[in-house]
Order: C-alpha cells, then sequence, then structure tokens
C-alpha cells in the first residue's frame, strides 16, 4: 500500500537511558505502510542529565532535539508538536509503558470512524494490571467520573499517554501545561470543543517508581485541576 498520510510520532523523554533505545527500536519496527502511512521519528529531550539524547541520537532515522532546561512532559510535548511536520501525530512514551504497535489499530479506528482523536485505553477491556499500584489505578477511575460530572461524556481513560490526532488539531489547542497533567488539558479543550474522541484498547505494563515511574499523587491533583480549568475550552 503507498503511504499517503505522515504520523509524526513524538517522543518525550527525561533520563530514560535505561528504555529510550528499546522504544525506538520498536517504534521504528512498526509496519505503517499496511494502513497507508509513513512516518518521523521526533525524541525531545527534556535536558537529561543521563545518556537519553545521545542514545536516542544513535538511531538511524530519529531526530533528537534537546531542551536547554528541564521543561516537564507539557514543555516536551508542545515542543515536539511545535517541531512535527506529519499530517497525524501520537505521542509515546519512552518507558516501554505503551506499546508502539498500537498505533495501526488507532489509525484504523481514526480512518475508520473519522473521529477527531483516538486514545489508547488501558482499561477498555481491562482492569487493573497486577504491576499497578492501586492509588494509580484508582487515579485514573476517577479522571474518569471527573469527565463525566464536568462535560457529560465519559472516557474510561483519560489521562492515556497514547493519543492520536491530527496534527492541525492538537496545535490549534494552545496547549500550555508543563506536566503529566497535559493529558487532561487536552482532554478538556477536545470534549470543549465537542470533538468525538474513540477509544481502543492497548496493552499496557506500568513501571514502578523503582523502575524510573515519575507520575506521583501531585500530579492527579494537578490533572483534576486542569480538567475543572479548561473544562470550557
Amino acid at each position: 500500500m503507498t503511504s499517503a498520510h505522515l504520523l509524526s510520532v513524538v517522543i518525550p523523554a527525561y533520563n530514560e537511558e535505561r528504555y529510550i533505545a528499546t522504544t525506538l527500536e520498536r517504534v521504528l519496527a512498526v509496519d505503517l505502510s499496511i494502513v497507508g502511512f509513513s512516518r518521523e521519528v521526533i525524541v525531545v529531550d527534556d535536558h537529561s542529565s543521563d545518556r537519553t539524547p545521545v542514545i536516542a541520537g544513535m538511531h538511524s532515522g530519529v531526530s533528537v532535539h534537546r531542551l536547554p532546561r528541564h521543561a516537564g512532559k507539557g514543555g516536551a510535548v508542545r515542543a515536539a508538536v511545535a517541531l512535527a511536520r506529519g499530517d497525524y501525530l501520537v505521542i509515546q512514551d519512552a518507558d516501554l509503558e505503551y506499546d508502539p504497535e498500537a498505533f495501526v489499530p488507532m489509525l484504523r479506528a481514526l480512518v475508520g470512524t473519522g473521529a477527531d482523536a483516538v486514545y489508547g485505553s488501558r482499561y477498555l477491556n481491562a482492569g487493573r494490571h497486577p504491576r499497578q499500584s492501586r492509588l494509580a489505578y484508582l487515579g485514573g477511575r476517577s479522571l474518569s467520573v471527573a469527565v463525566k460530572l464536568l462535560t457529560g461524556r465519559w472516557l474510561s481513560d483519560v489521562t492515556t499517554a497514547l493519543k492520536l490526532l491530527p496534527l492541525p488539531l492538537i496545535r490549534s489547542l494552545g496547549l500550555s501545561s508543563a506536566g503529566f497533567e497535559l493529558e487532561a488539558e487536552i482532554t478538556a479543550k477536545l470534549l470543549a470543543r465537542g470533538c468525538r474522541i474513540v477509544e481502543v484498547p492497548v496493552s499496557y505494563h506500568p513501571r514502578t517508581r523503582r523502575e524510573g515511574k515519575k507520575v506521583a499523587f501531585r500530579d492527579l491533583v494537578r490533572s483534576v485541576s486542569a480538567l475543572v480549568r479548561f473544562r470550557r475550552g
């Protein structure tokens, strides 16, 4: 199949030298031609103190942009959005919690349903992963309830890090969050516009704090605040 569209795979990374090479190998191995897409891969290094940008730069076909100072995940994603050239953009974390093979069913859902955005849901057909903390699981589900109360819409996984959108749409949102609450900001602004979000079940392999998990309880609080703050767009 001829590749008619370009997918920008943007990977925010901060001190991920243990995982970034495998992440990029898996991203580059996904055959997007079966759904008519080619890809560009953009790693935005959030001023890591380890070898993350060096390792990322060893991979052919990967563009590495290093931020001059630590800006948080939101800052890294916003920088990647500005650099992207694709028709569509997908956010992929650098920590191997999400499998890049999900790009294919997500792209099929986007094209096949006419959705405005596609989310890779950890919970659509599954409960809590045995390695996921109860606090993290309950926090994620509570955000689904918060979205329902604030907007009347139900999403099983509001803060999934695997989101696929047309590049012009995500640029038009005027994102401003610096941290992990960016995920909630994207959701709130899409729903405020009446955008149709389709969810696709994806596999999920959560890390522990010892393995480098960075999301904390404060990020849940900030995400709730972002939902309230941006619920009107």
